[in-house]
């Protein structure tokens, strides 16, 4: 069982890293494989939406996307982690996720998704929700935690002095690792759920 964890900061080792590495290491406890993929600090350019993805099966700009794309059609979850940005999710994460999530062919019901938010101050919940509606529209089961799952400080230092955020984030790796080996039971002994045909309805009529 394999998790990736997606490190949205600019900051290699910084306060989202921080948050990452305390699930993570709840994560490998549990048995569970993990990998952190640094995206954050690299030129990725966003979404076009030419839709080329859904006849070649990958996304037409070949660099990192379509290299994690791989790796998360085989894993049993992902954590994407982000500092907050004007009360938001950075804007390469935000272009990595639009194209992963759009261009990536395999169904992702059932792989288990969280989202982790580190922030000096504010703005925590509003980068939380928009990381959580990529989980939301994939048929994705959303790990919870015993508070939303942040961080504060300014600095790595600072984010390992938040004691609840840290114990939120470990909290969150053990929930995380009990529900991908649920799912992977449930499979086992229901399959997964019947899917109707998709529907999709435009709001304009003629």
């Amino acid at each position: 069982m394999t998790v990736l964890l997606i490190n949205g900061s600019p900051n290699a080792k910084g306060c989202t890293y921080t948050a990452l590495s305390e699930v993570e290491n709840k994560l490998n406890e549990q048995g569970i494989k993990t990998e952190i993929i640094h995206v954050g600090n690299k030129d990725i350019r966003g979404c076009i939406g030419c839709r080329k993805c859904k006849t070649t099966g990958k996304c037409v700009f070949d660099d990192l996307v379509n290299e994690v794309a791989i790796k998360f059609e085989q894993a049993d979850g992902i954590v994407i982690g982000s500092p907050v940005y004007f009360a938001s999710a950075n804007g390469t994460l935000i272009s990595f996720i639009d194209r992963l999530f759009y261009s990536v062919p395999a169904d992702k019901s059932m792989k288990v998704g969280a989202a982790v938010v580190s922030a000096r101050r504010g703005g925590c919940s509003a980068t939380f929700d928009e990381i959580n509606k990529y989980f939301a529209i994939s048929g994705m089961p959303i790990v919870s935690s015993q508070y939303w799952n942040s961080v504060h400080g300014n600095t790595p230092e600072e984010v390992r002095k938040d004691e609840e955020g840290m114990q939120t984030m470990r909290t969150l790796g053990k929930n995380m690792a009990f529900l991908i080996k649920s799912i992977a039971l449930g499979k086992e002994k229901f399959g997964l759920p019947e899917k109707e045909t998709r529907i999709g309805t435009n709001f304009i009529r003629s």
